[in-house]
């Protein structure tokens, strides 16, 4: 070793034996050991944590009360959560009194918890399953204040009905008197249907209209249904569509196939016949397709099958119907229901002299993705352009067989 790495090696040494240097070294250590030991209890608490959560999913309140107590007694970033996890747990044992102090002691502990809002929602819950009266109008929290009054429905609807009514009718925030409108909605009341009725009608805010009808179609029950359908022959096209919504959900086939034949209004005739798809009158549909002039109104009923998954109907339309576009535009719904339409796809292509058609055919095996169809299709065709458009379909799709067929044709040019 040369003098000048002698005297550094000198120095290091001297250095690292200083008490400075020592101390220092040791202050070090004991950081990283700190910190390796802070990683250590935050992944134990996370750990905790998700199997108390897993408890709770699992509805084993018990094992979730002393999980989640061994995090809050951790005193960690999860602390708070956990706090809040078992007081819910013990209000599904039926501990009310241990859950209320355990919702106290959150409060007290973490004043500016994230779990804050959910406590205080629990806590309502419990008071009001104790047989405390809590009364709404003394809440000054709005979500708190529905819960209140949600509970006060059940119990006494008389009472609560004004103060739903004044939400409703008044400037409260949207969330809210949206709130209000659903535990209307859920009320047998007669004053609560009245009020949801004249909703739904726009005798109130016009914001809140939609909402009404949608509940009023939820309910099933055959008082709200008429209403509807009193409502339907005075009400503006955008809330008619919204009636016949409301009539799909509430299972009303039979006015919703009332306005399919019968409404004058071109677009809400639409909305009629796709509702009635959606709703699966299937054959309500091929019996209206069979009496119908109307080339626009027969594209609607070609769609609305598609819906309803009627595919003999389609396939039958594919077949027969004299009008080439409405064949085209079955075959493509055809193409669009899966691999399942190959057969009746292939059949009508086998005994087509229609070019466009033969056309719509192989769009529709492309948009099941039936490459195979699509080879053997093409290996049979003489027609030049067809060929060249199975082939053009072939190219684009991402399938080992369409590949390798490519590939085999572009060898037979070499």
């Amino acid at each position: 070793m040369n003098t000048k790495k002698r005297m550094a090696a000198f120095a290091v040494a001297a250095v690292l034996s200083s008490p400075i240097a020592s101390t220092a070294l040791a202050y070090e250590d004991a950081y990283e050991a700190y910190g390796d030991r802070e990683d250590e209890r935050a992944e134990r608490e996370s750990d905790l944590y998700d199997d108390g959560s897993d408890a709770i999913d699992d509805e084993q309140w018990d094992r979730a009360v002393k999980i989640f107590s061994k995090v809050a007694e951790m005193k960690g970033t999860r602390a708070d959560g956990a706090v809040y996890w078992s007081a819910y747990a013990l209000k599904k044992l039926g501990r009310r009194a241990e859950a209320l102090k355990t919702v106290d002691a959150l409060k007290k502990a973490y004043p500016s918890s994230k779990w804050l809002d959910d406590a205080k929602a629990l806590e309502l819950e419990l008071r009001q399953q104790s047989g405390e009266r809590v009364a709404p109008e003394r809440v000054d929290d709005e979500d708190l204040k529905m819960i209140a009054i949600n509970s006060l429905m059940h119990s006494d609807p008389e009472k609560a009905f004004p103060l739903l009514e004044k939400i409703v009718r008044g400037k409260s925030d949207k969330k809210i008197r949206e709130r209000a409108l659903f535990i209307l909605s859920q009320s047998s009341s007669p004053r609560a249907q009245t009020l949801l009725g004249e909703i739904a009608r726009g005798n109130a805010n016009p914001d809140m209209q939609r909402d009404a009808v949608k509940y009023l179609g939820l309910s099933g029950n055959a008082q709200a249904r008429q209403l509807l359908a009193e409502m339907y022959t005075t009400a503006s096209k955008a809330t008619k569509k919204e009636i016949l919504h409301a009539f799909m959900l509430s299972g009303d086939k039979t006015r919703v196939i009332n306005a399919a034949r019968d409404e004058k209004d071109p677009d809400l005739r639409g909305a009629a016949i796709h509702t009635l798809g959606i709703m699966g009158g299937r054959a309500e549909l091929a019996a209206m397709y069979a009496t119908e002039t109307n080339r626009g109104v027969r594209e609607e009923i070609i769609q609305a099958l598609f819906i309803s998954g009627a595919t003999d109907k389609l396939g039958e339309l594919a077949r027969g119907e004299k009008d080439a576009e409405l064949r085209m535009e079955a075959i493509q719904k055809l193409g669009l229901m899966g691999k399942k339409t190959a057969p009746t796809l292939l059949a009508i292509y086998a005994n087509e002299t229609n070019t466009d058609v033969k056309e719509a055919v192989i769009q529709g095996l492309f948009l099941q993705g039936n490459a195979r169809a699509l080879i053997d299709l093409s290996k049979k065709e003489t027609n030049r352009e067809l060929r060249r458009e199975a082939l053009q379909k072939l190219s684009i799709m991402n399938d080992d067989d369409a590949l390798a067929y490519m590939l085999s044709i572009l060898n037979e040019g070499d």
